[in-house]
């Protein structure tokens, strides 16, 4: 017997939900390849609670091959869940569809996140659709997060500010002044990444920590 696109359809939406990473990824791929607007609700669906990075990537990735129309309504609902992981690759995906509609859904709120998953994504998606003039505020705002997190996080941070350009170069500068020897090593490092981008993360950290250390130790005549 013939199988019809709605007996596929089905099938494919039953393979979203399969035990089996692999055909999971295998259903998101069919779905990414045919799209069809019954796909979408169950593809933010999905997204929101699973467990495995390829397959997300994968969903996300079917998520782009939807009319916009169709997924950044429900995109920027998904943004205000309370479900971290929802957050999170909801921002991801709106970084990839890199429709400037979805700027206004950008909020402080999400690029200080608590949690260090939504907060990166909110950094990444956040790059790609600032409009032209709100730039410097947004650099502003990221400097905020400076010396927060462990290397990973950090080094989001730092590739978030460095894709600004030279418009993060104030707020930068700020933040080598401030208290916390943490912050200042990492707007250091941040700006050495944003002089010669080929510089490795780990050898700019390290000696930007070197240089934080002395710049906030007493002076011999104090």
């Amino acid at each position: 017997m013939t199988m019809t696109s709605g007996d596929r359809n089905a099938t494919r939406l039953q393979g979203l939900e399969d035990s089996h990473s692999s055909v999971r990824l295998r259903a998101a791929l069919a779905v990414g390849t045919a799209p069809d607007p019954c796909f979408v609700d169950k593809l933010i669906e999905r997204c929101a609670i699973e467990p495995e990075f390829f397959v997300r990537d994968m969903l996300t990735w079917a998520l782009t091959r939807h009319q916009v129309s169709l997924t950044l309504p429900k995109l920027l609902r998904e943004v205000r869940s309370e479900r971290a992981q929802a957050r999170s690759q909801a921002l991801h995906t709106l970084s990839k569809i890199g429709d400037r509609q979805a700027w206004p859904a950008i909020t402080r709120a999400l690029l200080t996140d608590a949690d260090d998953e939504v907060a990166r994504s909110a950094w990444r998606a956040a790059v790609v659709l600032v409009p032209e003039g709100e730039a410097h505020d947004l650099a502003t705002c990221l400097a905020t997060q400076l010396g927060r997190g462990e290397r990973e996080t950090q080094l989001s941070l730092s590739q978030a500010l460095v894709a600004l350009g030279d418009v993060a170069g104030p707020a930068l500068h700020t933040a080598t002044r401030a208290e916390d020897p943490r912050v200042r090593a990492h707007a250091l490092a941040t700006q050495r990444l944003l002089r010669d981008p080929d510089a490795g993360f780990e050898l700019a950290i390290e000696e930007a920590k070197r240089v934080a250390a002395l710049t906030g130790a007493p002076r011999a005549d104090d």
